[in-house]
């Protein structure tokens, strides 16, 4: 069966990040794999010892059969992590309760643009960025009448 998932970087807080997202989801890691778990090429440089712990890739499932996916990315790999506002992973729990949980415990640390609430468009929605930099969306669509 196809599916997608979200793949983020993080600058040597991968398993950080994903121990918080494990607590608040409530799952468990489906793999884990390290820099220094990679087998290396002859000739083939590898991570160093400063970077052989940093997580080459980790899976953790949150919500509706959604992978949430991630890496370690270190000053050697010839790129930087930027984050900012171009990506939002939105949520959508099946009640309001459980998106008051996900809020409470998604945005603790970070910073809420706007708290859960009713919106004009009839749904129950809220905004924030993590304590990690990710930015998030949780909205609990409104039940037809």
């Amino acid at each position: 069966m196809a599916s997608v998932s979200t793949y983020l970087n993080f600058e040597r807080r991968t398993l950080e990040a994903f121990t918080f997202y494990k607590a608040a989801f409530g799952t468990e890691f489906l793999g884990i794999m390290r820099h220094g778990d990679v087998p290396l090429e002859e000739g083939q440089e590898g991570p160093g010892e400063a970077n052989m712990d940093l997580i080459m890739n980790i899976a953790l499932p949150i919500t509706g059969g959604h992978i949430l996916m991630g890496t370690d990315v270190w000053e050697g790999m010839g790129m930087s992590v930027t984050h900012g506002n171009g990506t939002h992973i939105c949520l959508h729990p099946d009640t309001r309760e459980e998106a008051d949980r996900l809020f409470a415990a998604l945005s603790e640390g970070g910073q809420v643009g706007m708290p859960m609430a009713d919106m004009f468009w009839g749904d129950y929605y809220g905004a924030f960025q993590d304590k990690f930099g990710i930015q998030w969306m949780i909205n609990v669509m409104s039940q037809p009448q």
